[in-house]
């Protein structure tokens, strides 16, 4: 296990333990009258629009109120953050994270918003990243891509969500530093738009996760390069990670989703939210999804969370040094 999968490990083991004993039962006798609107950083139809709207199936039955998905990008999630940052600290507003919010903290959105400024109430998701071409695209494997950058540095244009410095783009970069390559990133605001990209021609290699990208895959649109992962994933077990084609490549970098709030929230009722989504995470509907797009499921509450992402702050900044966008 290398340095930065020890770093996030200590406390995601911790969360786990705790975190997969029983949940409690329905929150509606306890949860503050709604509806419940959840602020997304991306438009709609991205990876984690469509897990909050499919958790929401499971989750108004085990709070009692209704979900409203509020679609609010831009600004690499200025949008949404200033929407929550502003909210009530009632448990009635909250976003689903990413850890592009952290990268962003230290990038486009130093300054603006820190930390500090939020709640952050519970883990959901680990997802990771692949790169992908058109079936057409003359590479044919990542070792084409590696020999094209070679030959003509930054000339091939990648896709993927976020400006320089995002998650998906410190993903790039570290492949880049571990092949000796140079692409070209352009950051656009959700999946789908990346996909229009892709298959448009206006860029030569998309970046997302396995969710937004499964139906292009199996109709054929689409051909895997690699998986940003320890190891295959399950419902596309044909993809080698990177690690396979021989690249050497820090794998514990992977996607994480979690669900925040306003600062100031009482750790009573960030503990009751955490269960509540937690809970309905539990729901065979849920998991069919969730097994489907290659997510593992992530159980931190508000105490394991908060240490979670002062640790991934941390690595963040170590990470975005690394690809030059710190000094």
């Amino acid at each position: 296990m290398n340095l930065l999968s020890n770093r996030i490990a200590a406390v995601v083991a911790a969360a786990v333990l705790s975190a997969t004993s029983a949940i409690p039962a329905a929150a509606q006798d306890t949860w503050p009258a709604g509806p419940l609107e959840v602020v997304m950083h991306t438009k709609p139809g991205g990876t984690s629009d469509i897990f909050i709207r499919t958790l929401a199936k499971s989750l108004e039955p085990a709070i009692g109120q209704e979900v409203i998905v509020i679609n609010a990008p831009g600004g690499g999630g200025a949008n949404q953050m200033s929407r929550i940052s502003a909210a009530k600290p009632d448990g009635l507003t909250l976003g689903v994270n990413t850890l592009t919010h952290f990268t962003g903290m230290q990038t486009n959105l130093k300054g603006t918003f820190a930390p500090g400024d939020f709640s952050w109430i519970a883990s959901v998701q680990e997802d990771p990243i692949l790169f992908f071409v058109r079936e057409d695209s003359p590479y044919k494997s990542f070792d084409d891509v590696i020999a094209a950058a070679k030959e003509a540095p930054e000339s091939i244009n990648v896709g993927g969500f976020g400006p320089v410095g995002s998650m998906q783009h410190i993903g790039m970069s570290m492949l880049e530093n571990a092949t000796g390559t140079r692409f070209n990133w352009i950051g656009y605001p959700s999946t789908p738009d990346i996909m229009a990209a892709l298959l448009g021609g206006h860029v030569d290699i998309g970046v997302s996760n396995l969710g937004p990208t499964a139906e292009y895959f199996e109709s054929g649109r689409i051909r895997g390069l690699g998986v940003l992962a320890d190891k295959r994933l399950e419902s596309k077990s044909d993809l080698p990670t990177f690690v396979e084609q021989g690249v050497d490549v820090d794998s514990s970098w992977i996607q994480v989703r979690g669900v925040f709030g306003p600062a100031g929230m009482p750790m009573e009722l960030q503990q009751k939210v955490a269960d509540a989504f937690h809970e309905a995470m539990r729901a065979e509907s849920y998991q069919e999804y969730a097994r489907s797009t290659g997510v593992t499921d992530s159980w931190m509450g508000p105490k394991e969370y908060s240490e979670f992402v002062a640790k991934i702050t941390d690595v963040a900044v170590e990470q975005l040094t690394a690809a030059g966008v710190l000094q």
